[in-house]
């Protein structure tokens, strides 16, 4: 009787050996396997990385994720091969179901990174013309973020779907998605109208990446576009925080929506005594000198004369915002310093005039009348040009008009001159016969 219950005992240690020894060395087993597959997979890949950029960037971003998704399948089936079905099995297979769900999730994910880097380097942005480029890095940056928070929806999904409680919770919440769909949309208004601007803002091609913009009186570039806020760099380093709706309901300014190249004024308030030839020559002199102008508009008119005072505007261009910026202080400097130096009459003073009073006898003299101006030749009406009507336009932009007297100006001025008289023409036919048609 002591032997049969010593030989029952042996018996039952054994197959608890035999319970904890060959499930660990089946799981070490699958561990080494899981490891060497992985390694192989990524000879394989680096190999054909050699030759191929899309290659090396998928061996860097799924070697993790590919090693975590080959060591839970393995263990898995080394778990399922060596045990038998128990209540502490069944709780480890959920585990690595668990486990199975977000590295999967994670592999997906950096599969699609792999596949919007690839996209991103077809189009440079370090070029001149870089406008659909960065558009296309806009779009891109939005589409990870999106893909992102789809992925994470997707796992967290999937995980509660593994218990048995979350799917009852999710049929009565299907039952009721009618009132939780309206009141969830309520609650979440103003987060579902920043998405909605940012996927806005993304596709419809309003603001890019590195535009540089205009906004709460601030000027800058477009640093980040997500899906519920956009980040623009400041000149000055610091970062402006704004939502996504801002933009698609507050007018504010793109400085490179079509191209980069920018017209900008400096002004100063002079005497009436300012020489403005001499100080055109100047302008011009300051401009040739400097390699921040682009040679497209330099131009100095005065553009007010009241108050005691002439306004003085010089233009000029440079080819991009940053330059603009240091052009116009190099010019405000010089005209500045030429004013102190050549024209010291021209500075701002103000006038106070006395007279005396008029004799009672005498008559006022009348003054004597001015010459009547020649006024210049006009040109003649297009279409009725003769043979001694030919007129010399200069070619440069150096000109003291800014929409007349050269090719560059007549051709900004016609980008200005409105639709053209056929299509008002067209317009005032078609607004007639709508009235015609109201009875």
């Amino acid at each position: 009787m002591t032997l049969l219950l010593r030989g029952a005992t042996d018996e039952t240690v054994a197959d608890d050996v035999q319970g904890v020894v060959v499930p660990t060395l089946s799981i070490l087993a699958a561990v080494v396997v899981a490891y060497l597959a992985a390694t192989l997979l990524s000879v394989l890949v680096r190999r054909v990385a050699r030759k191929s950029a899309v290659a090396a960037d998928l061996s860097r971003r799924s070697r993790r994720p590919m090693r975590a998704v080959l060591l839970v399948v393995a263990v898995w089936i080394a778990l399922r091969l060596s045990t038998d079905p128990s209540d502490w099995t069944r709780t480890v297979e959920h585990v690595l179901l668990i486990a199975l769900i977000i590295t999967v999730a994670w592999l997906i994910g950096s599969l699609a990174f792999v596949l919007e880097d690839a996209a991103l380097q077809r189009y440079r942005i370090d070029v001149a013309d870089n406008r659909h480029a960065r558009r296309v890095r806009t779009q891109v940056q939005v589409l990870r973020r999106i893909t992102v928070a789809i992925l994470v929806l997707c796992a967290i999904a999937a995980i509660l779907l593994t218990f048995p409680s979350a799917r009852t919770l999710g049929a009565s919440l299907l039952a009721s998605a009618g009132l939780i769909s309206i009141v969830a949309g309520l609650a979440a208004q103003s987060s579902l109208a920043n998405v909605f601007a940012g996927l806005q803002l993304a596709f419809t091609d309003a603001i890019r990446v590195d535009d540089v913009v205009v906004v709460s009186e601030q000027w800058g570039r477009i640093e980040e576009i997500t899906l519920t806020y956009v980040v623009v760099h400041v000149w000055d380093d610091r970062r402006l925080i704004l939502p996504s709706t801002y933009f698609t309901t507050t007018p504010f300014e793109n400085w490179t929506r079509r191209a980069a190249d920018l017209l900008g004024t400096v002004e100063l308030d002079v005497d009436w005594e300012v020489p403005v030839e001499a100080m055109r020559a100047e302008l011009a002199r300051l401009l040739q000198d400097t390699d921040l102008w682009d040679r497209r508009v330099g131009i100095l008119q005065v553009t007010d004369a009241v108050g005691g005072l002439v306004r003085v505007r010089a233009l000029a261009s440079a080819v991009d915002a940053p330059t603009l910026f240091d052009l116009r202080c190099y010019v405000r400097e010089g005209l500045v310093g030429w004013l102190q130096r050549e024209a010291p009459q021209s500075l701002p003073k103000t006038r106070w005039e006395g007279t005396a009073p008029a004799p009672a006898s005498g008559r006022r003299a009348r003054p004597e009348t001015a010459p009547t101006p020649t006024l210049p030749t006009p040109l003649p009406v297009p279409g009725a040009w003769s043979a001694d009507d030919t007129q010399t336009i200069q070619t440069g932009g150096q000109d003291s008009r800014l929409f007349t007297g050269s090719i560059d100006a007549l051709e900004r001025s016609r980008h200005f001159s409105g639709p053209g008289q056929d299509v008002i023409d067209e317009r005032e036919q078609a607004a007639g016969d709508t009235e015609g048609r109201q009875p």
